[in-house]
C-alpha cells in the first residue's frame, strides 16, 4: 500500500511516499481502507522528536489519527462491526499507549491506503449516512475536543467567551457550540479569516497582527470576559489571556505542556486542562449524532491527493491554514 512515511525523527518536509505491506488486524482490531485523513499537530510534533523520550516512536512512522474509510477486514472477537461498514473516527500512535485513556483507541497511522484500528473504542464508529467521508475524516479530534470544551465552558446565555486561535480545526468547530449556547463571542484571528468566524458566530473578530487581542478585549469589555478558550498557546504560561478574565473568571485550554499552578500569573481565576481521553464528552457516536443534526462541523480549508501528503504536511506546519487540512486517497 502507498502511504507516508518519516524514517526518522525530522520535520515534515523530509516524509516520503512508500510502499508499505497492508496492516493486518488482530484480535480485537479492525482494517479499514482509508477514504480520507485529516492533519493535527501532534501528527508532526512526534515525528519532530518532541516526545522522544516519554513516548519513542519505531520507524518508519506513518503519521495520521483522523480518519474515515471502509472496514475490509475484522479481528477476531469483533461483533460490532462487518466487513462492508462505513467508519469514522481517530486512532493515536501506539507510541502513546500509556496516555490513551483506558479503553484506548490506537492505529497504525492514517496517512496510508489501509490503517489497522481498535475496535472497542469510544473514539471509533460506523459514519453517518449523511455525513460523506471527507467532512466525516476532518471531525473526529476537533468534534471529540469541541463537545468537551462545550461542557466544560457551561455557558449561559450572554456570557463574554475570549477565543484564542479561532480560526483552527477545533476552533472552528467550537465557536458555532458557544454561539448557540448563547455566548458572546470574541474570537482571535486574521482579517481574512474575519468573514468566516463572524459566519460562524463570533461577534467581533480581533486581528492578532493588527493589535493585541487581550488588550482590544479589555477596551471592549473593561471588567473583562467570563471564560477564555486557548487554543494555540502553551498551557505553561497563560498569563497573557488570563488578563483578559474578569475577577473569579475561568481559563480552559487544550495544549501542552500542562498547566502549573502559577501558569495564570492569577489566584482569582481557575485554568482546566481538557482532555477527554476516555470519551465522556466527545466519543464519537455523540459526534456523530451532532454532526448528523447539523450541530457540529468541521470547516475544512485545505484538502490534498495521498501523492500531495508530503506537502500538506509542510503546508500545515509553516504556512497559515484555516479549518482542517484533509488528504483524500482516492
Amino acid at each position: 500500500m502507498k502511504a507516508l512515511v518519516a524514517r526518522d525523527y525530522g520535520p515534515p518536509e523530509s516524509y516520503e511516499l512508500a510502499e508499505l505491506p497492508v496492516p493486518e488486524p488482530g484480535p480485537g482490531q479492525l482494517q479499514v481502507r482509508v477514504a480520507a485523513a485529516a492533519l493535527n499537530a501532534a501528527d508532526l510534533r512526534l515525528p519532530a522528536g518532541d516526545f522522544r523520550e516519554v513516548a519513542p516512536l519505531t520507524f518508519p512512522h506513518v503519521p495520521g489519527n483522523d480518519f474515515a474509510g471502509t472496514v475490509t477486514k475484522v479481528g477476531d472477537g469483533v461483533t460490532a462491526y462487518r466487513v462492508g461498514d462505513e467508519v469514522f473516527g481517530f486512532a493515536l500512535p501506539r507510541a502513546l499507549r500509556a496516555m490513551a485513556g483506558p479503553r484506548p483507541s490506537l492505529g497504525t497511522g492514517a496517512l496510508a491506503e489501509y490503517v489497522v484500528v481498535e475496535a472497542d473504542t469510544p473514539f471509533v464508529a460506523h459514519r453517518p449516512a449523511g455525513l460523506d467521508p471527507v467532512a466525516a475524516a476532518a471531525l473526529p479530534i476537533v468534534g471529540s475536543t469541541a463537545l468537551a470544551l462545550l461542557h466544560h465552558a457551561a455557558v449561559r446565555p450572554g456570557g463574554t467567551v475570549l477565543v484564542i486561535g479561532a480560526t483552527g480545526g477545533v476552533g472552528t468547530a467550537v465557536l458555532p457550540l458557544l454561539a448557540a449556547a448563547g455566548a458572546t463571542v470574541l474570537a482571535t484571528a486574521t482579517r481574512d479569516d474575519g468573514d468566516l468566524l463572524r459566519k460562524l458566530g463570533a461577534a467581533e473578530v480581533l486581528d492578532y497582527r493588527a493589535a493585541d487581542p487581550v488588550e482590544e478585549a479589555l477596551r471592549q469589555y473593561p471588567s473583562g470576559v467570563d471564560l477564555v478558550v486557548n487554543l494555540v498557546l502553551p498551557s505553561d504560561d497563560l498569563t497573557g489571556p488570563a488578563r483578559a478574565l474578569r475577577p473569579g473568571g475561568r481559563l480552559l485550554t487544550i495544549t501542552f505542556p500542562p498547566p502549573g499552578p502559577d501558569a495564570t500569573g492569577r489566584d482569582d481565576v481557575t485554568v482546566t486542562l481538557v482532555l477527554d481521553m476516555a470519551g465522556e464528552y466527545g466519543a464519537m457516536r455523540e459526534v456523530a449524532g451532532h454532526a448528523a443534526a447539523g450541530r457540529l462541523r468541521a470547516t475544512i480549508g485545505r484538502s490534498h491527493p495521498l501523492d500531495g501528503a508530503g506537502r500538506a504536511c509542510v503546508e500545515f506546519a509553516r504556512e497559515h491554514t484555516t479549518g482542517k487540512v484533509v488528504v483524500t486517497m482516492a
